[in-house]
């Protein structure tokens, strides 16, 4: 990648992704499509660590506030500390508020369970029985979950049944991940907080109050590249299951990272282990449904073991039944 390919791609993130969700980022990426000297110093990161929504997460971690001459100042007096630092993190969306749209599939399973999550950095979405749901419905507002936590998680119901009020009993919880992160650690923290762009309103509170939880009763979590040996993770995962447990294979975000003949892999030994399987992903994303994706039209299908339940906003924002 060229420098000018790298003022080409920033100057699209300020065009297409950025406005509507964070001025900063629209006004950061717009400073580096326009001055060749910053793009010169993305241009020297690794290539996998280039996209915008990272390397300005390196660059606030590295000290820069929301003004242009932040950016600026760390790109042109920091760029070593920047290398060095892209080498070690990787873009990690572990929004909790997910388990929001993951809801309607659990309460579908009989407890207890193993909860087993593919992709699950600090494991943040392995505690859906530790948070309260706030639904906003036709109706009015539905509780659900554990009404005493300190995570509550707000989104919108967009059926005319039920919200659902069960989660279930949860008797041990593991995940993989290529890099896990540790909720107890302060950088680790610091790190995920640091993904949140500026402008998105509650998501670092969120954060850091899943953070919390997970801190208190720390998931096991595994490092495995699920592109190249997903078929292994599974094995560790199911291998430890504690007796008396069913295990339940989530999978909220991870699949559209990993290359197609990875992804079929992965999805290919998640169905031969016997587990319940619960993902919601783009209804494109692979072929493995076993009912029609239809009815999709903003969001992502929600499936259990396969078959749509429900098309939801990939972060958990609203939720809308299909079956």
């Amino acid at each position: 990648m060229t420098v000018s390919d790298v003022q080409e791609r920033y100057a699209r993130f300020a065009r297409e992704d950025a406005p509507g969700r964070s001025e900063v980022y629209e006004r950061w990426a717009r400073a580096v499509a326009q001055d060749s000297a910053l793009a010169a110093v993305i241009a020297t990161l690794p290539e996998q660590r280039r996209q915008p929504p990272l390397v300005f997460a390196l660059v606030r971690v590295l000290g820069a506030r929301e003004s242009t001459d932040d950016l600026t100042a760390v790109l042109r007096t920091k760029s070593a500390e920047l290398r060095e630092l892209a080498e070690r993190r990787s873009v990690q969306t572990n929004e909790p508020l997910r388990c929001a749209a993951l809801l309607p599939a659990l309460a579908r399973i009989e407890g207890p369970i193993a909860l087993l999550e593919l992709g699950a950095a600090a494991g943040l979405c392995l505690f859906p029985d530790r948070y309260a749901y706030r639904f906003a419905t036709r109706d009015g507002t539905a509780i659900a979950g554990d009404s005493s936590s300190a995570v509550v998680l707000t989104s919108e119901w967009r059926s005319s049944g039920p919200v659902p009020q069960q989660v279930p009993t949860i008797g041990w919880r593991a995940g993989v991940d290529r890099d896990p992160l540790n909720a107890q650690d302060p950088e680790d923290r610091a790190w995920l907080t640091a993904l949140v762009w500026p402008g998105e309103t509650g998501r670092t509170e969120r954060i850091d109050a899943a953070l919390d939880v997970a801190a208190m009763d720390p998931p096991v979590l595994h490092a495995f590249d699920l592109a190249v040996d997903g078929p292994a993770a599974i094995s560790a995962l199911l291998a430890a299951v504690p007796a008396g447990l069913s295990p339940v294979i989530s999978t909220p975000g991870i699949l559209p990272f990993l290359p197609r003949a990875a992804r079929a892999e992965l999805i290919d030994a998640i169905r031969a282990s016997g587990a319940r399987w619960i993902t919601m992903d783009a209804p494109g994303l692979h072929a493995a449904w076993t009912t029609p994706v239809s009815g999709i039209d903003d969001g992502f299908a929600l499936a259990l073991d396969a078959r749509v339940i429900a098309e939801v906003d990939p972060l958990g924002r609203w939720v809308r039944m299909l079956d």
